[in-house]
């Protein structure tokens, strides 16, 4: 199945190498006698051209003069951080917006003209979901093939591509607003996907979406650039624009790099190194003497390792550029000019690895953060039922139903006095459900849980003292200054006064908001939303920390602040519950739990994790990312093999009641015959539907 459905326009290249050929021609040392080479053909591999655009709104400057030329038939991925400008370039792509100066030209056109003459060769999906949530997908499809102008009959036929293309067909009936975050964003393409477009501008397509799902929108993409289509994909995570055969960066409105990605990660090649933690360094607290290194995760009874000792290390190190947690290791990126010392340490302790686009982007911008975070000496904890040595969480079979439909079933676990625990999972898994649960913002229909020592069914209200909760979507409110937010959180958590003027300068210096805190929130940009949201969650210094993905969306610099100031945290004995769909996040995790399908199908530490999927895939170093699609794609294969053989069963069942009848008892038994039989064919058309291509299905 194709799911280009359009006839072949003159121009359109059938396959991604000729897009592959511009690339070339944008980057490395030949670039001159490649462009000469090309010549007159040059034209014709040039999806997007730029001249000094520029874009501004009000005194703020969005895009600084950008020149550069975009190629066709591939993925180029439009990367950089929070406020870069990637949003407002493919806008004026889009043609909603105009630039300030400058020239733009997509296929030979400006924007406006393509829109105005050929509205349907280009397609684009806003960031925000842009579909109406109570329509039904096929609604949904239907509008917007209508404001495309395109003929009921066509439509229909087209549908039914789309539909089979994006795996949405079974739930053409669900109202959108019902779908996942992965299934909503492959409706979103299909509508972008309904004029045939040559040009596809996706903006941030992956934000909010799980692993699988994200997996399943990138083979969808990339099977459309293999058939010609130029596809701009906006994202502020590298892992994804490591994926892109050609990338354009960002920062600040200006170009930070375009080219092959491969060719910006050479340039830390050499500098890239993982040390494996195991004790704390020279001159570090042991971690008895930190007071919560002590800890054990759960059930899984995985020790808790230096690493997050020796990423508070390293950061504050003269000639580290970045460092991050990697399960029970440390991952540095050195400076071109560390100190020999440093060096010679890290090459003792620790072997060299292949750079990854997120060190060279690191290493680009000039490194981390080292200021040190204040949640490590600068607020003190004040004493508290989760002081002593008992349990930070505890969930006991927690269930909750809806009806016949069970969101999250018996779900068990423990987390210790300054640990950091991860509830990861799909779209829909019921992980925000059990989240919920032990905030106390919903009541399990069956089951226990205490927080910070305190049962959360009878006291709710006192246990939301010792609590700080960060909820996914923002939740502070939008039409007053920063200023007045964090004074509202610090009158509900019971500060004022000096107190809360000393603790709120202290955490908006930390968190860069100084500068903001006269702002409308609602203007601010999404990295600066969610530092004032941590802000307000961490007022009060919490025993327990909730985290419901608190970086979805962020980019990376914003992401090691946020992990900076988590584990410094987690020093002084906060627990931290964190939900995340970013596996590089869940490194961080002391333990982890995998929901799926409202049930926790395993528990471990992320090396533990890696380790089963190593032995189960034979990848020699699986990523987190790779280990969590492993455990889905073989707990789905077990429910199969589990369904097939209850059919089995079932179906040497029916043979036997089936022969009984052939004896002659069949009085009053031929409706039960017929029933058995009518099951059967249910049951196996049930399982046949199931490929053994590990993808999710319904049963």
């Amino acid at each position: 199945m194709t799911a280009r459905t359009g006839q072949h326009r003159p121009g359109r290249e059938t396959s991604a190498q000729a897009g592959r050929t511009g690339l070339v021609a944008q980057s490395g040392p030949a670039a001159e006698s490649e462009k000469t080479a090309q010549g007159h053909c040059a034209a014709a591999t040039v999806a997007v051209s730029l001249q000094a655009v520029r874009k501004s709104f009000g005194r703020h400057t969005a895009l600084h003069d950008l020149t550069c030329e975009l190629p066709k038939g591939v993925i180029t991925g439009i990367v950089g951080p929070d406020a870069a400008g990637k949003t407002t370039l493919l806008r004026l792509l889009a043609g909603l917006l105009q630039p300030d100066g400058g020239s733009m030209h997509i296929l030979g056109k400006t924007p406006l003209e393509l829109v105005a003459q050929e509205p349907n060769r280009l397609g684009y999906m806003p960031q925000k979901f842009g579909l109406y949530e109570d329509l039904t997908v096929l609604a949904n499809l239907r509008l917007h093939a209508r404001l495309r102008g395109l003929e009921r009959e066509r439509g229909e036929e087209l549908f039914a591509r789309l539909l089979s293309f994006t795996g949405l067909a079974p739930f053409t009936g669900r109202l959108a607003g019902r779908l996942s975050g992965g299934m909503k964003q492959k409706l979103g393409i299909a509508c972008a996907l309904l004029g045939d477009p040559d040009l596809l501008l996706l903006d941030e397509p992956g934000v909010g979406v799980d692993p699988l799902s994200r997996r399943e929108l990138w083979t969808m993409v990339a099977e459309l650039a293999g058939q010609g289509m130029t596809i701009l994909w906006s994202t502020a995570y590298l892992d994804e624009a490591e994926r892109c055969p050609h990338i354009l960066m960002l920062d600040e409105g200006r170009i930070l790099y375009q080219g092959e990605p491969q060719a910006f990660c050479a340039r830390c090649a050499g500098r890239v190194w993982l040390l494996p933690q195991t004790r704390p360094h020279a001159g570090e607290q042991t971690d008895e003497q930190a007071g919560s290194r002590t800890a054990r995760a759960g059930s899984a009874g995985q020790a808790v390792t230096g690493s997050r000792t020796g990423f508070l290390h390293y950061f504050r190190e003269k000639g580290v550029e970045d460092v991050v947690v990697q399960g029970s290791s440390v991952r540095l990126v050195l400076a071109e000019d560390a100190p020999a010392a440093l060096l010679a340490e890290v090459q003792q302790k620790g072997f060299p690895v292949a750079p990854r686009l997120e060190d060279a982007y690191m290493s680009g911008l000039g490194g981390i953060n080292a200021a040190p975070s204040p949640y490590v000496s600068g607020i003190r904890r004040a004493s508290g039922p989760a002081s002593g040595s008992g349990p930070a969480i505890v969930a006991e079979h927690l269930t909750r139903t809806y009806g016949s439909f069970t969101a999250a079933g018996d779900i068990s676990f423990t987390v210790q006095q300054g640990q950091i625990y991860g509830l990861l999972g799909p779209n829909g898994a019921g992980k925000s459900t059990t989240f919920r649960m032990l905030c106390g913002l919903t009541r399990p229909t069956s089951g226990t849980c205490t927080v910070a020592g305190i049962n959360m069914l009878s006291s709710t209200s006192r246990a939301r003292a010792q609590l700080g909760y960060m909820a996914q979507k923002f939740s502070l409110y939008p039409d007053i200054p920063v200023q007045a937010n964090i004074r509202i959180y610090g009158t509900i958590y019971g500060l004022s006064g000096a107190a809360l003027a000393e603790r709120s300068a202290e955490l908006a210096d930390a968190l860069e908001l100084t500068q903001h805190l006269g702002d409308i929130t609602d203007t601010l940009s999404l990295g600066l939303k969610q530092r004032l949201a941590l802000l307000c969650a961490t007022l009060h210094d919490p025993a327990v920390l909730f985290l419901d993905e608190p970086t979805s969306g962020v980019d990376v610099r914003t992401r090691r602040d946020f992990w900076k100031h988590i584990l410094a945290m987690t020093g002084r004995g906060t627990s931290v519950l964190v939900t995340t769909h970013l596996m590089d996040e869940a490194e961080y995790c002391d333990a982890i739990a995998l929901i799926y399908q409202g049930r926790m199908i395993r528990q471990g530490s992320p090396d533990e994790l890696k380790a089963d999927c190593r032995a189960c895939t034979g990848l020699a170093d699986p990523t987190l990312e790779e280990a969590f699609i492993a455990q889905i794609e073989r707990h789905d294969q077990e429910r199969c093999a589990g369904l097939n053989e209850s059919c089995a069963e079932h179906s040497e069942s029916c043979a036997g009641h089936n022969a009984g009848c052939a004896d002659g008892h069949s009085d009053g038994r031929t409706g039960a015959r017929s029933q058995h039989s009518t099951d059967s064919r249910a049951d196996s058309s049930t399982v046949s539907s199931v490929p053994g291509s590990g993808r999710r299905h319904e049963h």
